[in-house]
């Protein structure tokens, strides 16, 4: 009778420590007062230290000494960290405790040479992150979840498989959209990642209207977070991270705590004797579009850039390879000083020791891959193809597709009334959701407008270029004052006047002049008289890029 009574008993405290746990407001103390006495770190704090140290991009970009390795942690208490922490411009909850607490201090001593690290890195990616997350409305201070994730770094593979700056796996990448394959994966390209994981995130925090369950969702899964919270049991609504921390993975019992550690730290690191990393030349970059197949090694000898920065720049392309093609364009970054050189060097570098780089049944450099029409907007160089695959047959090459820079003051109605199309077709050629663009934004306009594909025209042949490039192997020959001979040329299907005129070195005008032309329109098989040329001063390379599809 008595052991009866006992159990009866154990299971009534039982049942109101139950209770007592799903009480809300029990729920809100819990996450200042927990403990886990067998905490498991992140996969991330296992990361080589000393290879991010050594990370090109901080080797040639950032400067720093070495208080952190000569000076130990400073013993701060917890009412310190308590107000420090209250102290964060965060829109995100940051409560203390205990599991906190060993985060802090794993990063301030044991780890604390990965800080200077990611304070070196974070100069390049916070503001790819930042710029992510402002465009979805997201807290800022989630950029520093890749800090967790990957320790910043765009080739990290977990022991699942996860890569990237933010750890996707390869379903969750398909899923989102991302390509991945043998050549590519945009997992590792900074820009593409972080605007799928900002989606991604918003998206989690919609669902769960908390951003410590949502953050939790991030790294386990909504599946895994969901079963977490049935097994809480309760009502969900009721629920935060806290309240399910002992039925989620071990992992990601850590990852909340990590979190609110990493932005303490990240904003309070002196006062623990690590010192600032700063920024001794600043790296400006640039996208240009290419449609050739090029290795990062005839890149390099052409324009005397090393591969590990090209790698740095552009880590989706996993075997130094980009596969652009025609149809399927990729783009490729540079340091801005350096988007015009490869523009003048664009034939020398396909052409560069080809056979070793062009793998069999590919067209020889050389070999005709059909026009383009090349616009300069601002300083960016964008090429557009003739005609896009469907406009081939229902346009016959009259319709454009021109890729257009957003500058400061435009609207979606104002770039739609430019190019004589509506804001509709607009959102629907780019699958845009809104009304509203952002400086720098790229949009894909397709138009019938001979008006707008002749300002487009003009200002690739007359718009003088405000890149410079020091590449001895890139500067301009002197202008020939050579006369060439006037010449005829049979137009050919897909030629337009702003083609012929590039090829020849001339300008529309010149020729709708030499052949007594009031319109732009050709036939196939008409015969055009080719104007002289008094000089040689056009020295701009003929393009293939095109936009058709867009790759980081």
């Amino acid at each position: 009778m008595k052991r009866h009574i006992l159990a009866l008993s154990a299971l009534l405290v039982s049942a109101g420590l139950s209770a007592q746990n799903n009480d809300s407001g029990n729920v809100l103390d819990l996450k200042h007062s927990i403990t886990d006495p067998a905490i498991v770190y992140p996969e991330s704090f296992e990361a080589d230290t000393q290879k991010l140290l050594e990370s090109w991009f901080i080797k040639n970009y950032t400067s720093t000494d070495d208080r952190y390795a000569t000076e130990g942690d400073v013993v701060v208490s917890d009412e310190v960290i308590i107000e420090r922490l209250s102290a964060l411009p965060n829109v995100i909850e940051m409560p203390y405790n205990q599991i906190v607490r060993s985060y802090i201090d794993k990063y301030t001593s044991s780890n604390r040479a990965q800080i200077p690290a990611l304070l070196g890195l974070g100069l390049y990616y916070n503001p790819i992150v930042e710029q992510s997350l402002e465009e979805q409305g997201l807290p800022l201070e989630l950029k520093y979840l890749p800090m967790i994730e990957s320790s910043l770094d765009p080739n990290a593979v977990s022991k699942h498989g996860a890569a990237g700056l933010w750890q996707f796996m390869l379903a969750t990448a398909k899923g989102l959209g991302m390509e991945v394959n043998s050549l590519v994966d945009e997992r590792r390209d900074p820009y593409l990642s972080s605007e799928m994981a900002a989606s991604y995130l918003k998206g989690l925090y919609e669902t769960y209207g908390d951003w410590s369950l949502a953050i939790a969702a991030y790294n386990c899964g909504p599946g895994t977070l969901n079963k977490a919270i049935r097994r809480a049991g309760g009502e969900p609504k009721d629920h935060n991270y806290w309240s399910i921390y002992n039925y989620l993975p071990e992992e990601t019992k850590g990852y909340v705590p990590a979190f609110i550690a990493i932005n303490y730290v990240m904003n309070y690191y002196p006062e623990h004797n690590i010192s600032p990393v700063l920024p001794t030349s600043p790296l400006v970059i640039d996208t240009i579009h290419v449609s050739d197949r090029i290795h990062f090694e005839q890149i390099s000898q052409v324009l005397d850039i090393p591969v590990e920065e090209l790698r740095i720049l552009n880590p989706q392309y996993r075997a130094d390879i980009i596969p652009g093609t025609a149809e399927n364009p990729c783009n490729l970054i540079l340091p801005s000083q350096q988007i015009h050189a490869y523009l003048m060097s664009e034939e020398d570098i396909k052409n560069y020791e080809a056979d070793k780089y062009l793998p069999k049944g590919k067209i020889e450099p050389g070999e005709a891959q059909g026009d383009a029409l090349v616009a300069v907007k601002d300083t960016e160089i964008w090429a557009e193809p003739l005609t896009t695959a469907s406009d081939k047959v229902e346009n016959n090459g009259e319709t454009q597709t021109i890729v257009h820079k957003v500058k400061a003051g435009e609207t979606l109605a104002s770039i739609a009334k430019t190019y004589e199309v509506t804001p509709e077709a607009i959102k629907e050629t780019n699958n845009l959701r809104r009304n509203a663009v952002r400086v720098g934004q790229q949009l894909k306009i397709v138009t019938n407008s001979p008006q707008a594909i002749m300002e487009s025209t003009v200002a690739a042949v007359t718009k003088p270029a405000t890149t410079t490039t020091t590449s001895q192997s890139t500067k301009q020959k002197k202008p020939s004052t050579t006369t060439s001979k006037p010449t005829t040329h049979k137009v050919k299907k897909g030629e337009t006047l702003s083609i012929i005129a590039k090829k020849y070195g001339t300008t529309v005008t010149a020729l709708k002049n030499a052949n007594g032309m009031k319109t732009d329109k050709l036939q196939i098989g008409q015969t055009l008289k080719i104007p002289a040329k008094s000089t040689g001063t056009s020295s701009s390379k003929k393009s293939t890029t095109t936009t058709k599809k867009r790759r980081r």
